[in-house]
C-alpha cells in the first residue's frame, strides 16, 4: 500500500460518510414530506454540499504524487473531512415528519454549512497552492476564486433570496469547470 493510499483510506471514507450523511437526509425527507415538501432553499443547499464533497475528493486525487505521509496531512485532512460531515450533517433535520419547516430549518443552519464548506476550500487551495504549482489565468480566477466572496455573501446575508442566488452560482462552477478548459 502507498503513502497516499493510506491516507486516503480515511479521506475517501469519512467523505463517503459525508455524501451517506447528506443523502440519508435527503431521502428521510423525500420520504416524509415528498419531494415538493423540501423546498428550493434545502435543496440547492444538499446539491452545493455534495458537489463540493466530490470536488474535494477530486482534488485529492489530482494532489497524490504530493501528498506526503505524515502526521499534519493525517490530522489536517482528517478535520477537513470531518468538516464536512458536520456541514453534510446538518443540511437536513434529524426528525423530519409531514409538518417539518425546511425552510425554518434552512434559515437556521445555513450560515453554519455554507461557512464550513467555506473553510474547508480555504484550506483545499492554500494546500494546493503550497504543493503544486498553479496557472491563474481567468478560467482558475472565476472558477476558483469567484467561490470565496460567493460563499462569504451567502454566510453574510440575511436575505434568502440573495443565499439562494449565491447557491445557485456556486453550483453553476461545478459543471462550468468540467465543461471549461
Amino acid at each position: 500500500m502507498s503513502g497516499f493510499e493510506f491516507i486516503f483510506s480515511l479521506f475517501g471514507l469519512m467523505l463517503g460518510l459525508s455524501l451517506a450523511e447528506g443523502l440519508g437526509g435527503l431521502t428521510r425527507a423525500i420520504k416524509r414530506c415528498g419531494l415538493s415538501g423540501i423546498g428550493w432553499p434545502t435543496g440547492l443547499l444538499g446539491l452545493f454540499v455534495s458537489c463540493d464533497v466530490v470536488t474535494f475528493w477530486m482534488y485529492g486525487w489530482a494532489m497524490r504524487d504530493q501528498l506526503p505521509l505524515s502526521w499534519p496531512v493525517m490530522f489536517g485532512g482528517f478535520v477537513v473531512t470531518a468538516v464536512y460531515f458536520v456541514a453534510a450533517s446538518l443540511v437536513f433535520p434529524d426528525n423530519i415528519d409531514a409538518d417539518s419547516d425546511l425552510d425554518a430549518h434552512f434559515d437556521r443552519y445555513r450560515r453554519t454549512v455554507i461557512g464550513a464548506v467555506l473553510l474547508c476550500n480555504v484550506v483545499l487551495v492554500g494546500t494546493a497552492y503550497a504543493l503544486v504549482e498553479l496557472n491563474l489565468d481567468l478560467r482558475s480566477f472565476i472558477i476558483t476564486f469567484s467561490f470565496f466572496p460567493v460563499s462569504l455573501i451567502a454566510v453574510l446575508t440575511r436575505d434568502r433570496r440573495v443565499v439562494m442566488a449565491c447557491l445557485i452560482w456556486l453550483i453553476a462552477l461545478y459543471p462550468l469547470s468540467a465543461v471549461w478548459h
